[in-house]
């Protein structure tokens, strides 16, 4: 096409390749950004007229991941399209909403759409990064108003060593890798980040976000530098707004009506949250009586102005007055209780309790059958843990309907999980399925670092021998005039008019989750490493309170947990256990009720609640896998009779030749005369033979029991 161009920048070693003109000519902003392989689509669509009013800026961000991009088809047999997006698919969507949805005006009221859809994906190239910057170049180029552009990187780190800059799949996957960290934002500030680590420490965390900066800012320059070029004019968006005076006269009103008060109160949420519906209600009847013929059209307007009023007096007493909403100091914590084994058949519990929010998790332990399969477009993988987390609507005092997990509740889950995983013991010593549910009880700021801690409490009172316990902490940020104030386990209200989310977990050695959201346009690397020192600081508080309740794993697991016996066998005996068509594994686990599996190299895992079960099956698998000695006696079951001898099993599927000269110590004619099949007769293993032959003496079986009284082997 005429129109189509291209740009390039070197990122990381590779090309960064933007691209317009030749698709999706109809969006307001449409681009292809190519990674080496990964390439996505993004477009950004801004509606002409204003959407239902919904009482909240109507943007919504989608990511398609396409099953073809990595020449894939979908795994289920009858189901081929892609429906629901994966797990994977959700949290690569709300690392580019978190992105995007800062830079836009909170009060416009048109609705837009940004999709990014993944067109391929080359197995090393992470498409979720690419997915942002395609987000952030469409509506930079568009006339959609937004704030942008946007850059974003991922950063890892091989113990020891340097910095990387976009880690392939394979670097990230690096036993050796200690940090990945995704990190977005301005050329002038940061306003998102997602990370797993395995015990970063936070200096080095800290240089890890100033190394992410500085290549954010090239690729924030470089969508400018396009901009520059081909970028449309923004145009109006529809603005939610009053009459003129509207706001500075409804600010008056709601200051002398007791705001402030109400804010600061330090009373139940319970009770707050009374106040300001009283509050309200005399906000409608004056703006009724002040405006009476627009009062009808001005409730949504009122509402918003009543927010951003309450923003402003949050931000004033913090910043000059230290004050909280509920009388705390900047650094301190909630109350915090924790329990453990509340609950009488489940295999571990951990109840969390700080200020008004409570978390109950829960694990079950199982067969590492049990594991998840994960079949995306990006891997096909087994999960040996995870994390469920519930956000019920009575935790916050609500009526809705139950739907299933939402955007929210799929992300919370994954950084508590991300939070346990480097503590967890190795597959080898504990090869145990473990699922954790977290369901949130009651919430005022942080449900998804309570249901970490209650992870830890939970895995520890189910016996899981992990290596170090975590726990979670959300920290705030108040800025304005140039000052800024760091704010420990942050509340609702905090959080809804506050300028920061910092979710940190970690050991008392070192980070291993952290994610970060804002309300503002970012942060800076400087401001950031000191919320990371505050973050310890609070970490190693609440660390000691739950290490109060349980200090360490149990040394048994719950009486109505499974246990596992790990067996090993020749590779090459597998197929014994499994019989033709399954037939033996299964006829095992019908008979003793336990769960068996398989590995490749040998290894056989037995799950059962029932001792006698899994005895049952230990020596029914020791009996089929067990390779017989030379010397060893057994009874044998004569099977085969032949001219030169008889054929006896001395075990499963294992059987051996008797040689006519063997039968007897005299000369035996026939075969026949000495035994006949069905026959059990004690033989001696004389030798096994280089192809694996075995060779068995009945003479010689005689000869030991007449002469030592050796008892013969089952």
């Amino acid at each position: 096409m005429q129109n189509a161009k291209s740009w390039s920048l070197d990122l990381g070693g590779r090309e960064l390749r933007i691209s317009t003109g030749l698709l999706a000519g109809q969006a307001n902003g449409a681009v292809t950004v190519a990674y080496g392989e990964t390439v996505v689509l993004g477009t950004a669509v801004m509606s002409k007229h204003a959407g239902q009013s919904r009482g909240y800026f109507p943007l919504m961000v989608d990511y398609e991941e396409r099953y073809y991009a990595a020449g894939k088809i979908k795994g289920s047999r009858f189901i081929k399209r892609e429906g629901r997006p994966s797990d994977t698919a959700v949290l690569s969507g709300r690392a580019v909403d978190r992105t995007v949805r800062p830079l836009f005006d909170g009060r416009m009221r048109s609705e837009i759409q940004v999709i990014t859809t993944v067109l391929s994906f080359d197995g090393e190239n992470d498409p979720d990064l690419v997915a942002i910057i395609a987000a952030s170049a469409a509506l930079a180029i568009s006339d959609i108003p937004w704030n942008g552009p946007v850059g974003a990187v991922r950063v890892g780190r091989i113990a020891g060593g340097d910095f990387i800059l976009n880690p392939t799949t394979e670097e990230r996957e690096n036993e050796t890798n200690t940090l990945d960290l995704m990190i977005s934002g301005t050329k002038d500030k940061i306003n998102m980040i997602e990370a797993g680590a395995n015990e970063i420490s936070e200096a080095e965390m800290a240089k890890a976000f100033e190394f992410g900066f500085a290549n954010i800012q090239k690729i924030a320059l470089f969508i400018e530098s396009i901009c520059s070029e081909i970028g449309r004019p923004k145009s109006e968006a529809i603005i939610l707004a009053g009459p003129e005076g509207f706001d500075e006269t409804l600010k008056a009103f709601l200051r002398e009506a007791g705001l402030a008060e109400a804010l600061f109160s330090l009373v139940k949420k319970e009770e707050k949250e009374a106040a300001f519906s009283d509050i309200e209600k005399k906000m409608k009847a004056f703006v009724s009586e002040k405006y009476p013929e627009t009062a009808a059209g001005l409730g949504e307007v009122a509402s918003l102005v009543m927010d951003e009023l309450s923003d402003e007096i949050l931000h004033e007493k913090i910043l000059k007055e230290n004050m909280r909403p509920d009388g705390r100091k900047l650094d301190e914590i909630r109350p915090i209780t924790s329990q453990v084994g509340v609950l009488p058949r489940t295999h571990g519990t951990g109840l969390f309790t700080r200020g008004e929010t409570q978390a109950l998790t829960v694990t079950t332990l199982g067969a590492p059958g049990d594991q998840m399969i994960v079949d995306t477009m990006e891997v096909d993988m087994k999960k040996r843990y995870m994390h469920f987390y519930n956000f019920p609507p009575y935790s916050v005092g609500e009526v809705k309907p139950m739907r299933g997990p939402g955007r929210r509740e799929i992300g919370h889950g994954a950084l508590a999980e991300k939070a346990l995983l480097p503590v967890l013991p190795p597959y080898e010593e504990f090869p145990y399925t473990m699922l954790l549910v977290s369901e949130v009880l009651a919430s005022n700021g942080s449900s998804s670092m309570a249901s970490t801690c209650g992870s830890t409490l939970s895995l520890m009172d189910a016996g899981v021998p992990i290596r170090k316990p975590v726990a979670g902490i959300a920290m705030g940020i108040i800025e304005g005039n140039g000052e800024y104030r760091v704010l420990s386990d942050i509340q609702g209200l905090e959080d809804h008019f506050g300028d920061m989310d910092f979710k940190v977990a970690g050991t008392a050695d070192g980070i291993t989750a952290m994610q970060m959201d804002v309300k503002i346009d970012g942060l800076s690397p400087e401001t950031l490493a000191v919320a990371l020192v505050q973050a310890r600081e609070s970490r190693l508080f609440i660390l000691g309170k739950m290490l109060e309740t349980i200090a360490e794993p149990r040394k048994e697991m719950s009486k109505h947990a499974p246990r596992i016996i790990t067996l090993h066998i020749n590779p090459d005996k597998i197929r014994d256990v499994i019989g033709p068509g399954g037939k033996v594994i299964n006829k095992i686990i019908d008979e003793t009720g336990v769960s068996i599996d398989i590995e490749d190299d040998g290894s056989i895992f037995i799950t059962s609640t029932d001792a006698t079960g899994a005895k049952a099956a230990i020596e029914w698998i020791e009996n089929l896998t067990r390779e017989v000695k030379a010397g060893e006696l057994f009874q044998g079951r004569i099977t085969r009779l032949m001219n030169f001898g008889a054929f006896a099993e001395v075990l499963p599927n294992q059987e051996g030749l008797i040689h006519i000269s063997e039968l007897a110590d005299y000369r035996v004619e026939k075969v026949e005369d000495v035994v006949k099949v069905g026959d059990v007769i004690p033989v001696i293993v004389k030798e096994i033979d280089s192809q694996g032959r075995i060779n068995l003496s009945h003479k010689a079986a005689v000869h030991r029991l007449e002469t030592e009284g050796q008892p013969t082997e089952e």
